[in-house]
């Protein structure tokens, strides 16, 4: 079934006064429009107005589908409340306009949401432009429209904050990267193809960059590598999973990794000053377009055969805190099984808010487990879908460490910690899960997904194990890998799932959601 996202708006000038609206569809999936629709309408209020934007963009959804589940998105409290049933509709004018568009499409189909004015710019824009053209004695014409293009510039705009970082930072250094890019690129002059390294140095296809461990955050312990997998299939099925949920300090992780530093060129004769300023910041430049390029225009992932169709996406969300996330304790499926805690309500409400301005989801899935169900339940209510439990997404089974630190672990049981940590089917003291175990696990779960929902965007709400485990073998990533990955409660990440079989890691621990 295909799903659309209606934004609509409508306005008066002088309420009631000269009255226009605009409304748009748009894909669920792709982000891309379909259609959009503007009318001024004469003398109304704003209201009156929302109204109508509201049904001209149900009836173009209706035409474009008329099965297609939709999402109407928009600023008005009002009509939002009214058609969802929770305020009654008192104003003659507006009754009859909201029994019209509860007819225009079965009412299990629509789903009703307010979004913040700053998040509708794209129909209030057309709304604005039909009201001109009134003003003019003239219809909206779609072919002179230009509110698609300003409200991307503006939301381009909104969303685009100054580069900035600590020394190493990666997201900033790329946005750095490609500002100057930017900057030193002749306008007239076509951009140059991406440089390609060497065969020996090129990275692997669909590939994203991972950085070093915080020495305080969850760790991932490195089980033996599997033999690689056949090319164009999903690689690394039985490769090791991650120490835990809530747990310590990484063991063996060099807290000081990171990049190598450059060698530095062989001494010359000094330059004069300013000759020498000049050269450090030509090389410099120089430095950040080669960078640029790098990350501005990837060989594969992106690329992408349009025959494969679109991918499975699934977008990972680990759970907001409970109680143990804070103390560093192992929380696996064989413990108390903890609800969030206070801070984890936030975080769920936070993470629910930015699904919903992103509009993409269109199935939610779970672990069993009380606090990614507490955290699926935010989400669904914000998007008004429903969750679906899935066993195969639970946490790995910690045995008796279960609700004990790093440190306790190693102190009561340091032989059974020193076996688990070097062999990927070693179990917790008790009987636990294995690293192996949850790897095959998850690979399974993978491919079922992947499977049933195909070209579909699937919010997995679930735990550091499973996700770190999807994102190594998306990246088919040795098992040191997981030495260097950070995973916070409540943080996104999104993995695209092809029909030849590769994966694309499209996003990792974002928690911008959360600042």
């Amino acid at each position: 079934m295909r799903e659309f996202i209606v934004e609509a708006d409508g306005g008066s000038r002088g309420n009631p006064g000269p009255a226009g609206y605009g409304s748009v569809v748009i894909d669920a999936v792709t982000g891309e429009t379909l259609v959009e629709r503007a009318e001024y309408i004469g003398v109304a209020t704003n209201n009156v107005a929302e109204y109508r934007g509201l049904l001209a963009g149900l009836r173009a959804a209706r035409e474009l589908d008329p099965s297609a589940k939709v999402r109407v998105r928009m600023d008005s409290k009002l009509v939002v409340e009214q058609m969802s049933g929770r305020w009654k509709i008192k104003h003659p004018d507006m009754k009859p306009l909201a029994a019209e568009a509860a007819r225009v499409l079965p009412g299990g189909q629509v789903a009703y949401e307010w979004i913040p004015r700053e998040q509708n710019k794209h129909a209030d824009r057309l709304a604005n432009e039909a009201m001109d053209a009134g003003k003019r004695g003239e219809q909206w014409d779609a072919g002179a429209s230009r509110a698609e293009l300003d409200a991307r510039a503006a939301a381009a705009a909104s969303r685009a904050p100054e580069p900035s970082g600590p020394p190493g930072d990666a997201v900033a250094g790329a946005a750095k990267a490609r500002e100057a890019l930017t900057r030193n690129r002749p306008s007239s002059a076509p951009q140059p193809p991406a440089p390609q390294p060497p065969a020996a140095t090129r990275p692997a296809a669909r590939t994203t960059d991972r950085t070093s461990a915080d020495p305080g955050a969850e760790s991932g312990a490195g089980p033996r590598a599997e033999p690689a997998a056949a090319p164009g299939a999903h690689s690394g099925a039985h490769a090791g999973a991650d120490l835990g949920a809530d747990t310590g300090t990484d063991p063996g992780t060099d807290p000081g990794a990171g990049a190598a530093p450059a060698s530095a060129a062989a001494p010359a004769p000094a330059p004069s000053p300013a000759r020498a300023a000049s050269s450090s910041s030509s090389s410099a430049a120089a430095a950040d377009v080669r960078a640029a390029r790098t990350v501005a225009a990837p060989t594969v992932g992106w690329g992408a055969a349009p025959d494969l169709g679109a991918p499975a996406t699934f977008v990972l969300l680990r759970h907001g805190e409970t109680p143990l996330t804070p103390q560093k304790r192992f929380s696996g499926s064989g413990g108390t099984d903890p609800s969030l805690s206070d801070v984890g309500r936030e975080q769920a409400e936070r993470v629910a808010a930015a699904l919903a301005r992103r509009g993409t989801v269109q199935h939610i899935l779970a672990s069993p487990l009380a606090r990614t169900r507490e955290t699926a339940g935010a989400v669904a209510a914000r998007l008004g879908l429903d969750v679906t439990v899935d066993d195969g997404l639970i946490e790995t089974d910690f045995g008796a460490w279960e609700g004990l630190t790093f440190g306790e672990v190693r102190e009561r049981y340091p032989d059974d910690l020193n076996a688990w940590l070097a062999d990927p089917e070693a179990e917790p003291t008790g009987g636990g899960e294995s690293f192996a175990a949850t790897a095959v696990r998850i690979a399974a779960a993978r491919d079922r997904l992947a499977a049933a929902y195909a070209g579909r965007t699937v919010l997995l709400v679930t735990h550091v194990t499973p996700i770190k485990t999807f994102v190594q073998l998306a990246l088919g990533a040795p098992p040191e890998s997981l030495f260097r990955m950070e995973l916070s409660a409540a943080s996104l990440s999104a993995v695209a799932y092809f029909a030849d079989g590769n994966a694309s890691v499209r996003l990792f621990n974002d928690t911008s959601h959360l600042r």
